[in-house]
């Protein structure tokens, strides 16, 4: 992840953040270790004295302006800010499970966080980024962890215009905006009606899970949920096809269907790769609830939050809370280039 931030003195801001980060650690210890096996084979985080723990990296790029940054809506300025890109979550076993570069900007602070997905999961990587903010803005303890409001409003509303029944449960925020995507990526891609087209999402399963675990859980706990359907239907019928399909599979992941998903893989373990998100797919991670524009050291809220380039593939979607604050969300999408410019002239997408 990438966050920046205007104004400050840069060697002050970077002495906090470590003294920050000496304090955070001991109660987020596991990020000071290293990958390990267990007898049996299975990982495990192992770590002590004479680890390095975490890497804290720094850099000068004092013509690179945060405004820049801001306006940039790709990732090629971001390379340079955020480390080991392109490296995998296996390579834990003999480097960092987090690295950390502050990068001296022409008018701030850029900060580029590579943590190891094996480890954590988005609720548990804003839960360590808020509680590093809360010690460096001097606090002794720590707590338990766009489209404007109007256009989200819109695309809600007209997703639970046409419920397929009265007794049918109202769509969700996430819902409505998932379909709104799925809906438009699809169109711009310009697929047949037969062709499949895969809808994923990454979803916490903290509350799934029997017994739930608590909210100061510290670990990765997502799962992806997938469904599928053509094309041809997705794009012919009202957007509330599209928004039940994905209802109906997120409302079927429970308990039962986390531990079936255990099994199949203790069975047959493999690793993730972005094919298997599926076909045609439009995969959304990350979540508007995650606070990241609270993130404040105590020199300010970040002037913008980003992915950085891994973790990114034709069809992948971060959702973040929108910097204006309120129910605005910022949406990251990765696609090709062709279909990426169809997307841009979509005025119903883009609400105008």
């Amino acid at each position: 992840k990438l966050l920046f931030y205007k104004g400050g003195e840069f060697e002050e801001q970077v002495e906090k953040l470590k003294d920050g980060l000496r304090v955070i650690l001991e109660e987020f210890y596991q990020l000071g270790g290293k990958l390990g096996k267990d007898e049996e084979g299975v990982f495990r985080v192992e770590y002590d004295d004479d680890m390095e723990g975490v890497e804290v990296l720094e850099a000068i790029a004092d013509g690179l302006a945060v405004d820049q940054l801001a306006a940039d809506e790709s990732t090629s300025s971001f390379k340079d800010l955020i480390p080991y890109n392109g490296v995998l979550n296996l390579t834990g076993l003999h480097r960092p499970l987090l690295s950390v570069q502050l990068t001296k900007l022409k008018d701030g602070l850029a900060m580029g966080c590579a943590f190891n997905h094996a480890i954590l999961d988005g609720t548990s990587t804003w839960h360590f980024m808020s509680s590093w903010a809360q010690i460096c803005r001097g606090s002794n303890s720590i707590a338990a962890p766009p489209f404007s409001e109007a256009a989200i409003d819109k695309i809600k509303s007209k997703v639970n215009s046409n419920q397929p029944s009265a007794a049918s449960k109202p769509f969700s925020t996430f819902q409505s905006l998932a379909v709104h995507i799925w809906q438009h990526v699809t169109q711009a891609r310009c697929l047949k009606p037969e062709d499949y087209t895969v809808f994923t999402v990454f979803a916490d399963c903290r509350k799934r899970v029997d017994p739930p675990m608590p909210d100061s859980y510290f670990g990765n706990l997502i799962q992806a949920i997938f469904t599928v359907t053509a094309a041809g239907l997705l794009l012919a019928n009202p957007s509330d096809f599209g928004a039940s399909v994905i209802q109906k599979a997120i409302e079927a992941h429970n308990a039962k269907a986390i531990e079936e998903r255990n099994k199949e893989w203790e069975a047959a373990p493999k690793i993730f790769e972005f094919k298997d998100a599926g076909v045609n797919c439009v995969a959304v991670g990350s979540s508007p609830r995650f606070k990241v524009y609270d993130v404040d050291f105590g020199w300010g809220k970040p002037e913008g939050v980003r992915s950085g380039s891994n973790n990114r593939f034709d069809g992948m979607v971060y959702l973040y809370q929108g910097k204006s604050g309120g129910r605005s969300i910022d949406v990251e999408i990765t696609l090709e280039a062709g279909t990426m410019k169809l997307l841009e002239k979509d005025k119903e997408f883009l609400m105008q």
